[in-house]
């Protein structure tokens, strides 16, 4: 009798086997909908990379915001150049050295798209290899990052025990707490 149970209890566990791996073998193999707003890389929704070879002449003029736009019009085409984030170079970009001078510039673009990030002008690199100066966020960039704080105006940070919230609480064995 208690081979004929555990028989039963095999078949059993057999049976939901199979019905689990059927299951799982009949999910929809599509990769899941991920929700507006949610991808995790903006660069899968441009274009694709494409790199920039160009010779003529740069200009700069102001964008909406006062800073300075480069620009160079390759086959009747104007490109507008990027050295990196506007609000980091502000004045000081490393094109500006290059403005009214012609130069053959080399960097990438996104398809569709008309504005280069410019590796080198004239065989010169813009910038040092590897993490660029802009990276790391406002605890690294400083003042000039457009998402900066001044240190008390970060909340939890800095406060230290004493003043931690709900830290100063009375109690008999430390008096000194108010």
């Amino acid at each position: 009798m208690r081979t004929r149970s555990r028989r039963a209890s095999l078949l059993l566990a057999a049976l939901a086997g199979v019905v689990i791996v059927g299951t799982v073998a009949a999910a929809d193999p599509s990769p899941p909908q991920v929700p507006p707003g949610q991808a995790k890389s903006k660069t899968a929704e441009k274009g694709p990379e494409v790199a920039f070879t160009g010779s003529g002449e740069i200009s700069v003029s102001e964008d909406g915001q006062g800073r300075p736009e480069y620009a160079i019009t390759v086959s009747g085409k104007t490109w507008t150049l990027s050295g990196g984030p506007k609000w980091f170079w502000g004045t000081d970009s490393p094109l500006a050295a290059y403005v009214g001078e012609t130069v053959d510039v080399v960097g990438t673009y996104r398809e569709g798209s008309t504005e280069v990030d410019v590796t080198t002008v004239n065989g010169t690199a813009i910038r040092e290899e590897g993490r660029p100066p802009w990276a790391g966020g406002p605890a690294r960039v400083g003042e000039k990052h457009p998402g900066w704080k001044a240190q008390d105006e970060k909340p939890g940070r800095g406060l230290g025990r004493e003043l931690a919230p709900g830290q100063a609480k009375k109690n008999q064995d430390n008096p000194q707490t108010e």
